[in-house]
């Protein structure tokens, strides 16, 4: 009895052991496995707006989420100078201003992958309004751009003027993205799709055109005016418009035609939305030059005449003035139309607003949340000031943007409450805001995050603890041992069944 019971425990020992080792190799080759990431890929997007060029770079793995990089901005360059627009007449000047940014962008991506970097450049409402214009000096300016970046070490693709919805469309990607609406990360550190999230709104204000985007509440309704996006496995239905000619720039322009129309003095003109006891002289063609102030043009219109604006700094006639911006009356007080005329579902939900609409605030003193009373005080209070108490008031003093605050704040109000329908109740649902982290709210991000569907994804390189063919005839060598020892014990086990059988038989025909 002795003899069956060694073998018995010592195959249950080697079984027990071959069970252990299995499931350990199994589990170190499994959590052990080292992700060699295949590094980051980088892509460069040149936002060339009305009033500048702003280049911004990406990163994101190269192993990606869904067919949709994870990206993040890890640089941003102000190009100094106007926007591409104004080069209308000299293309070849763009270089320049160009060579300081992205010598400073070359310094930030690796080298080697300098030949693999993509480049895009988005041109918008300056851009849009010059093509109008002027088209083939539009082509000579892009033409310009892609000589440029002929030399350059990146790879470059192209430079093309986007449309309004699209730009509405990226900018709402951009807000939604990193707020963190289309991902997030999970406990176990991996990129989820966030739990019955709701999106946010966008609203953007650039130098030459405005735009809203959302999701509204019923998106079959308002199908025409919807755009299909597809992020991270999810469709999203968005409604989006831009209004060209409604930028800050633009809008300012018209309303200083707008105020010498009104004038009797041709040379002298009032300006209730400037300071009281600024004076500045503009030429003709500084506001009458631009397409969306040429049915406004007098009859005795010369270029290069001096018109003098007077600042009275008085809130309640610039209010009254820029309202006049609007037209009100297109849509006989349909609902859904809230001015010129367009279709507009309800704006619903929250709303981040950037770009323009940040920076006015920002003069005003306001930022983030805060009521329309607030916003409308503020607003009272700063368009009262007189140019010298201005100058004390402001965070960064320039003069170009500082006589203008006034009048922004009150477009942004007409905009806001009387053009897309927000009120004491919904205003406070709107988030004024530059930037999420390192990362600004702009359209550009959104454009490179559709842009990297198109960038292929690279699988993970994993090394392994053990090389496949070890950990392979291990698995087998250690697997056929356990089924040994299971084989021997379950013989054992019959052996031994067997033996306790015969002396009871016996017993029973012991004869007496």
């Amino acid at each position: 009895r002795m003899l069956t019971r060694t073998p018995s425990v010592v195959a249950q020992v080697f079984l027990l052991l071959s069970i252990v080792l299995v499931i350990a190799i199994a589990v170190i080759q499994i959590n052990q496995q080292q992700i060699l990431s295949p590094g980051l890929k980088y892509g460069i997007v040149l936002d060339a707006g009305s009033s500048r060029t702003t280049v911004y770079v990406y990163e994101w793995p190269a192993e990606k989420e869904n067919n949709t990089g994870v990206v993040s901005q890890t640089f941003k360059c102000n190009v100094k100078g106007p926007g591409i627009s104004s080069y209308e007449s000299s293309p070849e000047a763009l270089a320049k201003p160009l060579d300081d940014c992205l010598n400073k962008v070359k310094e930030r991506i690796p080298v080697h992958l300098h030949k693999n970097t993509s480049v895009y450049l988005g041109a918008t409402a300056g851009m849009r309004l010059l093509r109008l214009q002027n088209e083939s000096a539009a082509n000579e300016v892009l033409a310009s751009v892609q000589n440029y970046f002929r030399a350059q070490p990146f790879e470059f693709r192209g430079a093309q003027i986007i449309t309004g919805p699209e730009e509405g469309v990226y900018g709402w990607i951009t807000a939604n993205y990193l707020m963190g609406n289309f991902l997030e990360r999970n406990l176990w550190r991996t990129w989820v799709h966030p739990y019955r999230k709701e999106t946010m709104g966008a609203l953007d204000l650039g130098g030459a055109s405005t735009q809203i985007s959302f999701i509204p509440e019923d998106p079959e309704e308002h199908f025409n005016s919807t755009l299909q996006v597809k992020l991270y496995g999810y469709n999203y239905n968005v409604y989006t418009h831009s209004y060209q000619c409604y930028g800050r720039d633009e809008a300012e322009k018209r309303f200083l035609a707008l105020l010498l129309q009104k004038s009797n003095a041709s040379a002298n003109v009032d300006n209730p939305c400037y300071p009281q006891n600024y004076n500045t002289a503009l030429t003709m063609k500084y506001f009458f030059g631009s397409l969306c102030t040429q049915s406004l043009r007098p009859a005795n219109y010369h270029p290069n005449q001096l018109v003098n604006f007077h600042g009275t700094g008085d809130p309640g006639l610039c209010q009254e003035m820029v309202s006049l911006l609007f037209n009100f009356t297109a849509c006989r007080d349909r609902e859904d139309c809230p001015f010129n005329g367009i279709h507009q579902p309800k704006a619903t939900g929250n709303f981040v607003a950037f770009s323009g609409f940040y920076y006015t605030m920002n003069a005003l003193n306001l930022s983030g949340h805060f009521s329309l009373d607030d916003f409308n005080s503020s607003m009272w209070f700063f368009c009262s000031q007189s140019w010298a108490q201005l100058q004390f008031m402001l965070p960064k003093f320039e003069e170009i943007y500082a006589r203008s605050y006034c009048f922004s704040a009150n477009f942004i109000y007409y905009l806001l409450v009387h053009g897309y329908n927000f009120n004491a109740e919904t205003w406070p649902q709107i988030h004024f805001q530059k930037e999420v982290g390192n990362s600004s709210i702009a359209w550009s991000l959104g454009y490179m995050l559709s842009l990297t569907n198109m960038i292929p994804a690279e699988g993970k390189l994993i090394q392994l603890p053990l090389k496949p063919s070890l950990f392979a005839g291990l698995l087998v060598f250690l697997t056929a041992m356990a089924l040994l020892c299971l084989l021997f014990l379950l013989y054992l086990c019959i052996v031994s069944h067997h033996r306790k059988n015969i002396p009871h038989v016996e017993h029973v025909f012991v004869p007496e």
